[in-house]
């Protein structure tokens, strides 16, 4: 006699960058409140403080480094299937990883869509056919696709990050001890790819005419070559932990970023962004989708030039270095407003 399979428990697989995991939130939130279920995660230990204290998941697999070896992870993939057989799995992630792991499972799994096919050819050839196609579905979408046949619009789907008392109250700490007041921006000039990040005269350009608008800013991320102003200002660099950004994102008027994880941290705690892309584009489908967000990008035949940022560029950015610090300033007088 077979188990019947567990429909009020479905277990998550998303690896990857930081923001692909907290745009899982939004899904994970629709599923709960439309099949009454709960989730486990699993995910890497990087990214797992994006899913804490959220009431719809009751428990994250943290996976290190070590766990992700070929035989060790041959290991651990029949290790968490033992554990939660006849519990769906929804594959969120589509690589050889995941691939082993439903090869494992035991029980119903379910996949989405990741149109790697499509990207690569849009990549290649630039087709505007391909870009309606793909533009037409945002990645939170995507997921959703992997359970729903009529797919939920973006706004259904937003991400949410669930802070504690404790994390509000050290962001109300940091904004009264370096005297932000009740209406200041953050900024986010880094990048994990070089060629995504803006370029570091735009940035200061750019906060020049801040402090000339009496704007107050801090800086946040983390990164080993620390961005230092001319002007004194705000500098959190590489001393906040995640979700103390987070926390600072949500009390900030907005943040002004590139195509980056902090993007979707200031979605998940309903913060509008300013987001300047360069070598990937908003038809790979990772793009802020909030009311009020802003993605800045150049018209070029050469964009897309990478589905991630590696792309080794020959024109020294010149895809971002074209959207000028006046350009974002403008955006910000208005988000302000």
């Amino acid at each position: 006699m077979h188990a019947m399979p567990n429909t009020n428990h479905k277990i998550i697989f998303r690896l990857s960058a930081l923001g692909d995991v907290v745009l899982t939130t939004g899904v994970i939130e629709y599923w709960a409140k439309k099949f009454n279920c709960t989730f486990t995660v699993i995910t890497k230990i990087s990214s797992s403080p994006v899913l804490e204290n959220n009431p719809h998941i009751t428990n994250v697999i943290s996976l290190e480094k070590k766990d992700l070896g070929d035989l060790a992870w041959l290991k651990k993939a029949g290790q968490i299937a033992a554990d939660y057989e006849n519990c769906e799995l929804i594959d969120l992630h589509s690589t050889l990883r995941s691939r082993i792991l439903s090869a494992r499972w035991k029980g119903k799994v379910s996949r989405y869509n990741k149109f790697s096919i499509e990207r690569r050819l849009f990549r290649i050839t630039r087709s505007p056919k391909l870009d309606n196609k793909l533009s037409e579905l945002r990645v939170t979408q995507r997921y959703a696709s992997a359970l729903e046949e009529d797919i939920p619009e973006p706004s259904a789907l937003l991400p949410h990050i669930y802070l504690t008392d404790n994390e509000k109250e050290i962001a109300r700490t940091l904004i009264e001890e370096h005297d932000l007041g009740n209406n200041f921006i953050t900024l986010h000039p880094y990048a994990t790819h070089p060629d995504k990040a803006w370029p570091k005269k735009n940035w200061q350009t750019l906060i020049n005419m801040l402090d000339d608008a009496d704007i107050k800013w801090a800086i946040i991320g983390h990164d080993s070559n620390i961005f230092e102003p001319q002007h004194a200002g705000c500098n959190f660099t590489s001393q906040l932990q995640l979700r103390e950004t987070c926390a600072l994102l949500e009390k900030s008027t907005l943040l002004i970023t590139g195509d980056s994880g902090p993007m979707h941290l200031a979605a998940a705690v309903e913060t509008p962004a300013i987001a300047m892309f360069g070598p990937t584009s908003k038809a790979w489908g990772f793009y802020p989708a909030g009311p009020h967000d802003v993605v800045l990008e150049s018209e070029m035949d050469c964009r897309p030039c990478s589905l991630h940022g590696k792309s080794n560029c020959k024109k020294d950015r010149e895809c971002l270095r074209r959207i000028k610090p006046e350009d974002v300033f403008e955006k910000v007088l208005k988000l302000m407003r």
